[in-house]
């Protein structure tokens, strides 16, 4: 097994002695994401109706399969085409619906820690985020119903550990730096919340080789991140190859509106209708929505003050709820984690925490800005994951102070116990009756 050695402890009267070498977690990010799966599969076809927003996707999908029309249009094609594909393999029922989101989950926790160990390579910070991430709420929720974010996340995912490993490993980094393009091709082509993220690879790679100084910008294939790829490749790899899978994933649309003409020349992006329904998209996403009881605003989300019943009903044989929330423990402590990274990555040039803290502020930005005038918790999804990996590096930076240590293992131990107080609500358990939701709505804002 291949050992790398730590990152330096912090200098401080308490600190540990010496490092010791670090081996590589890979099997912690095969054993997370594997319960984390057996975790989510509980009750997953449980609720034989759809709920919340699947019944907005899989009417959607279901035309995908039947070559109708093309529906849900506000939204790229892909994230339709995955949900499509688990009906077609598991039936039109409950396990079809909801397969893939699980699949896409699970390997979203195992991606988003290979990602975190190959850009820190600290291995407790890697298991911990796994723990954190997989207790989170968020992704567990998204893993168990049929919606776009979930797929997003997984592509997002498989990109930061692509990027994060192609400068770790620049022996590969060709290879990696072509993966990071086609996972960010499919994480736009799922849903367009992914644009900001899927700028930051290409704009770290050109911002890196700039420091570098390199007298022949453009062509030399010396220096940072990469060495051995040019500029000119990276935009290849970062630029062109995404937009082209994004276009790709398109290609099913062509053949949309053709049940009861069967010939490609009658579907509805047929020959340039790509370019018009990237017009149409932008406009409905712009477009006012109707108010909603469960909408809510940034700095609600930042606070984890404002949550969602994607469900709350008597629904197969029993009341049942399914909350969105963030842990009420790491959603609280990830702030602070967020500000320390953002201080002592910056001043000491550890990237890791620069990258976390770039990543939060890029995906929580774009809710900032975007004139959606109508906004959901479940929009946080992406800057909470961030926020997860910035206090999982926070508590291995309190580790190495000997009084705090504890902190290490107490803080995922308790978040898990949390995960397990809310364990009913977040996989549709039969509950006592209509007023059950009482027990878990512990401000306002829950209900």
């Amino acid at each position: 097994m291949q050992e790398v050695a730590s990152p330096p402890a912090a200098v401080t009267g308490d600190a540990i002695g010496p490092p010791e070498p670090v081996r590589d977690p890979w099997l912690w990010c095969l054993i997370v994401p594997a319960l984390f799966a057996l975790l989510a599969s509980v009750r997953l076809t449980v609720l034989s109706q759809p709920y919340f927003d699947e019944v907005h996707y899989l009417p959607a999908a279901r035309a995908l399969l039947e070559g109708g029309q093309y529906m849900n249009r506000e939204h790229p094609l892909l994230a339709k085409e995955l949900i499509a594909l688990g009906i077609w393999l598991f039936d039109d029922g409950p396990l079809g619906w909801r397969i893939m989101p699980l699949v896409a989950g699970t390997i979203a926790v195992g991606a988003a820690m290979r990602a975190l160990w190959h850009a820190s390579l600290d291995r407790y910070a890697t298991i911990a985020f796994g723990a954190l991430l997989a207790s989170g709420f968020h992704l567990f929720v998204q893993a168990r119903i049929a919606m776009l974010d979930i797929f997003m996340a997984v592509f997002l995912s498989l990109a930061a550990w692509a990027f994060a490993a192609a400068i770790r490993e620049p022996e590969t980094g060709r290879w990696r730096l072509a993966a990071c393009g086609v996972a960010i091709g499919c994480a736009l082509g799922s849903k367009w919340n992914a644009i900001p993220l899927a700028m930051l690879p290409g704009l770290a790679f050109f911002g890196a080789r700039m420091s570098a100084g390199r007298r022949r910008l453009l062509t030399s294939r010396r220096g940072v991140p990469v060495p051995g790829v040019s500029l000119i490749e990276a935009f290849v790899w970062l630029g062109v190859v995404p937009l082209g899978v994004y276009a790709l994933t398109f290609l099913p649309g062509y053949w949309l509106g053709t049940q009861f003409h069967p010939s490609p020349l009658a579907g509805e992006l047929f020959p340039f209708g790509l370019v018009e329904l990237h017009a149409e998209i932008l406009e409905l996403q712009k477009s006012v929505m109707a108010p909603h009881n469960y909408q809510s605003t940034w700095p609600q989300w930042v606070t984890n003050t404002r949550g969602i019943w994607y469900l709350y009903e008597f629904a197969d044989g029993a009341q049942r709820g399914v909350l969105l929330i963030g842990n009420p423990l790491t959603m609280l402590l990830g702030l602070p984690a967020l500000a320390w990274c953002a201080a002592t990555g910056f001043w000491r040039r550890e990237w890791a925490k620069v990258g976390v803290v770039v990543g939060y502020a890029a995906s929580l930005g774009l809710w900032v800005v975007a004139p959606k005038p109508v906004q959901f918790y479940y929009h946080y999804m992406m800057p909470s994951v961030f926020q997860l990996a910035a206090l999982a590096l926070a508590l291995s930076e309190l580790r190495q102070v000997e009084r705090l240590r504890w902190l290490g293992w107490a803080v995922p131990v308790a978040s898990i116990g949390i995960f397990a107080l809310f364990w009913k609500v977040l996989t549709a358990a039969p509950l006592d009756g209509p007023m059950s939701f009482a027990d878990w709505t512990w401000i306002a804002g829950w209900r």
